[in-house]
């Protein structure tokens, strides 16, 4: 076992953990603030502190403004656990959304990725980077987008095959303004997140002009 810890997070890693624990922790901790990641065998639960939740919340509240503001129809999943068990893999996202594929899940309770499709969209904040490869984990459940913020910089990972490739667009979100967003999570310590949102919301209207 090993442990990594920052400002905004703190990281626990553990080797040699069954399929059968990890969706046990899963189904008796829905309440606990910790998220866990299980990659075949290797288990990691992060807990977050402020400045990560704070990055968290201001992304989802731009994209979910920005979805308001197109008509875009999504559905969040937040933190969702979701597991393959196929895979021997499971993780709990920052942040997820189904945008082409809301409709098709439109009132279901769970997800069942042996059935239902991923979401379209995970967003991962990760300021200490993760022991484990993330990226091939999403790369394995199909997920098409992945947004990445490590503090500084809101990167976008579009889906090629069976790897991320690195796009200045989001094909899931066409149109979002990454650059707007990444500059806006940088003043996000030094400005309250209304004037952010206020700012977001006006650049996405101009844009519409």
């Amino acid at each position: 076992m090993s442990t990594v810890s920052t400002f905004a997070e703190y990281r626990v890693l553990i080797d040699g953990v069954s399929w059968q624990t990890y969706s046990a922790l899963v189904d008796e901790s829905e309440h606990a603030s910790g998220r866990m990641s299980y990659d075949e065998g290797t288990l990691e639960i992060m807990c977050p502190a402020m400045p990560h939740e704070s990055s968290k919340s201001l992304i989802g509240r731009m994209i979910e403004m920005y979805t308001f503001i197109r008509r875009i129809d999504i559905r969040t999943s937040a933190s969702t656990t979701f597991r393959r068990s196929d895979l021997k893999r499971g993780f709990e996202a920052a942040e997820a959304y189904y945008v082409q594929h809301a409709e098709l899940i439109r009132g279901k309770q769970e997800i069942d990725l042996s059935i239902d499709p991923p979401p379209d969209l995970v967003v991962e904040v990760d300021i200490t980077r993760s022991a484990l490869n993330k990226l091939q984990m999403f790369a394995s459940m199909g997920i098409p987008e992945v947004w990445r913020y490590d503090g500084m910089v809101l990167s976008i990972g579009f889906l090629q095959s069976d790897r991320y490739s690195e796009t200045e667009v989001s094909h899931v979100l066409p149109g979002f303004p990454v650059a707007l967003a990444s500059e806006l999570l940088s003043q996000q310590f030094d400005v309250s997140e209304t004037q952010l949102i206020r700012k977001f919301v006006a650049g996405v209207a101009g844009s519409n002009d």
